[in-house]
């Protein structure tokens, strides 16, 4: 008989279904059935701005996905602790879109990020990223690397 799942277990399969199916298959529509109404967000924008309900995260979700097509998100590493998860991601994609004013390149990029969720009735109800936005403009020659001038 296998041990029954722990809330830190479930809790960290909803969130690998969040990147998998959300942001792998592009399969927007699971959004409201993953997160909650009213969730809160900081870091998927500049200036950490509140994002707030499920049309903010489809608004970026599209923008992102739309300047990366072929955008495929890795859990690098996934803990659990109460009603927490905390997870490293590795973002790989060809910016074949406009992103933050800055026209396609056709270049590979790959960035990392650090994201946080708070879960509650099985679903995502606060969120807090840091996305490493530095390291994906000097990838697309939007920011000089560090020594160039």
């Amino acid at each position: 008989m296998q041990p029954a799942l722990t809330a830190g277990d479930e809790n960290k399969a909803l969130i690998r279904r969040w990147f998998e199916e959300v942001w792998n298959r592009g399969r927007t529509e699971l959004v409201d059935e993953l997160r909650a109404p009213d969730a809160i967000v900081t870091g998927l924008r500049e200036g950490n701005a509140e994002s707030r309900g499920g049309a903010d995260f489809k608004a970026f979700h599209a923008e992102l996905r739309g300047a990366f097509p072929d955008l495929a998100v890795k859990v690098e590493d996934i803990l659990a602790e109460g009603d927490k998860v905390a997870v490293r991601i590795t973002f790989e994609g060809t910016h074949l879109g406009d992103i933050m004013s800055v026209a396609p390149t056709g270049r590979r990029v790959c960035f990392s990020g650090i994201s946080i969720a708070r879960i509650s009735g099985g679903k995502i109800v606060e969120g807090w990223n840091s996305l490493d936005r530095l390291g994906l403009l000097r990838q697309i020659d939007a920011f000089p690397a560090a020594g160039a001038r």
